[in-house]
């Protein structure tokens, strides 16, 4: 959840350290964008107008951060989860792979998302969400395509 990370800059800065943060030079971040120290924005990151993001985020490459979301503090973005526009997320979050936020959802605080997980509503603080994983097709693969027009091919 981040803990660690926020301990260390802690430390850093109370032993007179500066802190920087990087984002990566190939990409095209909006002239608006407000970030905090300590924040790390990989390649292949899209960012929207007016997005606010507080101290210690990490956002991987490839994740999506939508218009007008308030980001806070120490969050960590997996590659491929998506932020949508109008976002509110607090402290202490965790976004896995292909995790989504709907539009104009507020998140709290130390919320852990699974894999593919999928919020449209309100999410109040210390939440977990995993997503269940597929289940397995009752068909074999040569049954599969011995059904399907792909066997023919």
């Amino acid at each position: 959840m981040n803990r660690i990370r926020a301990k260390l800059i802690q430390k850093i800065k109370a032993d007179g350290y500066s802190i920087t943060s990087y984002i990566h030079p190939d990409e095209g971040i909006p002239s608006d964008l407000e970030y905090g120290e300590n924040t790390f924005i990989m390649d292949k990151v899209p960012i929207h107008p007016r997005v606010k993001l507080g101290d210690n985020n990490f956002i991987w490459s490839g994740a999506m951060l939508g218009h007008h979301s308030n980001i806070g503090n120490h969050n960590w973005f997996t590659s491929s989860c998506q932020i949508s526009g109008n976002v509110t997320i607090g402290d202490f979050n965790f976004f896995a792979v292909n995790s989504t936020v709907g539009h104009a959802v507020a998140i709290g605080n130390e919320n852990f998302f699974g894999a593919n997980t999928l919020i449209t509503k309100q999410v109040s603080d210390k939440q977990i969400f995993i997503e269940e994983s597929t289940k397995v097709f009752r068909l074999n693969s040569d049954q599969f395509l011995r059904f399907s027009n792909f066997g023919s091919l």
